[in-house]
């Protein structure tokens, strides 16, 4: 069978299925190098010049998550901020951007405080609403559309396809950050985006023990070789042994993902029906303002985020999330254990996120574990 006709989680599983021609191992080696050595006439024939424009390492592991989103080519960097600033980094100076109200707060952040330094005017909307991105994008100024769905941390969906005709109508890119979908569930390529970007810390590696990023292009464009200069000019590089780390996570990719999508959706109508819960913020769930949005862009799933709204404001949430045992108390998400969050103090004063939620990544334990462990810890007083 070729490639092609291989399912995505075979093709994860095996990395391709690569192996070592020297050895014949099937894990290829890390690669450590820092610099190659030249040809006699002082050229670089076998593709490698120095480390910091590329490693061997990374060849693997950028074809592997090319073929999972569909891509034409794919970048690892050092984190999830450097590819996504690299993006940022490389429009004219003079360019427009529109980004999302509720998205991953560092972005956010960084859009608000060095968009103008890099001479970007950043436009925040609600991105639920394609009205609101058609009003916010300028055709012929306009160069980049952001998009994160589902959303960190309400969990809010935007309408892929909605948005890509609305970004090129106005002569614009779509960039999609699909950290929270992952490519077992969403394929924004397919869906006519311009570019994917993964917080590769998160669901790709899978094992909380690798920072990294990754971009994913749907052509190799003049604006993917600037991409390509951007991570070797600034160094936002990945070392060897992180990238062997990354691509080991990735070949459990889908049966994490799949064990967490199932999962949270009986987490979150556990939730539902407990007194001390207000709101359960899962895409999955019929009663999400984006379910319908969800139910067609995502495949196979809804996620394993989710957020729940507790009965007696911030102060009641942080004493719930201090009373839990096999959930851990720490930032992150994506990892194959439960973590548990108070959003709000971490974001500070401009987050979306009410001051009474609790942001939830669901990992691979026993869901009735996690079930018994949140109703005993939001039962204060009883």
């Amino acid at each position: 069978m070729t490639g092609k006709s291989l399912h995505p989680a075979t093709l994860a599983a095996q990395a391709l299925g690569w192996t070592d021609g020297s050895t014949g191992a099937v894990v290829l080696p890390v690669h450590t190098a820092t610099t190659y050595l030249r040809d006699p006439d002082n050229q670089y024939r076998r593709g490698r010049s120095y480390g910091r424009a590329d490693n061997p390492s990374y060849d693997q592991l950028q074809a592997l998550l090319t073929a999972l989103e569909g891509g034409a080519a794919s970048l690892v960097f050092s984190s999830g901020m450097a590819a996504a600033a690299a993006v940022f980094q490389s429009l004219r100076r003079d360019a427009h951007v529109v980004a999302p109200q509720v998205m991953y707060w560092g972005l956010r952040s960084w859009l608000k405080n060095f968009a103008d330094a890099w001479g970007l005017e950043a436009t925040f909307v609600d991105a639920t609403s394609l009205d609101a991105l058609r009003r916010a994008v300028r055709p012929g100024r306009t160069r980049l559309l952001w998009i994160e769905t589902p959303a960190n941390p309400l969990w809010s969906v935007t309408d892929i396809a909605g948005a890509v005709e609305i970004a090129h109508a106005a002569g614009a890119l779509l960039a999609v950050d699909s950290t929270a979908a992952t490519p077992v569930l969403t394929r924004p390529l397919a869906l006519g985006a311009d570019l994917v970007m993964h917080s590769a810390t998160k669901y790709l590696n899978g094992h909380s023990d690798v920072i990294a990023g990754t971009l994913t292009t749907a052509r190799q464009d003049a604006f993917w070789a600037d991409l390509v200069a951007a991570r070797s000019g600034s160094g936002a590089i990945l070392g060897g042994f992180e990238a062997y780390l990354l691509l080991r996570g990735m070949r459990t990719l889908y049966p994490r993902v799949e064990r967490a999508c199932r999962s949270a959706l009986q987490i979150a109508e556990a939730m539902l029906a407990h007194p001390r819960v207000i709101a359960v913020l899962y895409p999955g769930l019929p009663g999400h303002p984006g379910h319908a949005v969800a139910a067609r862009q995502m495949i196979g799933g809804f996620g394993g985020m989710m957020s729940v709204r507790v009965k007696g404001g911030a102060e009641a949430a942080i004493v719930a999330a201090a009373r839990v045992e096999v959930w851990k108390r720490a930032t992150s998400l994506g990892g194959v254990e439960s973590l548990i969050e108070h959003r709000a103090s971490i974001e500070g004063a401009d987050s979306p996120a009410p001051p009474d939620l609790l942001r939830l990544s669901v990992g691979i334990e026993d869901p009735g574990d996690l079930v018994a462990d949140l109703n005993a810890a939001l039962s204060i007083g009883d």
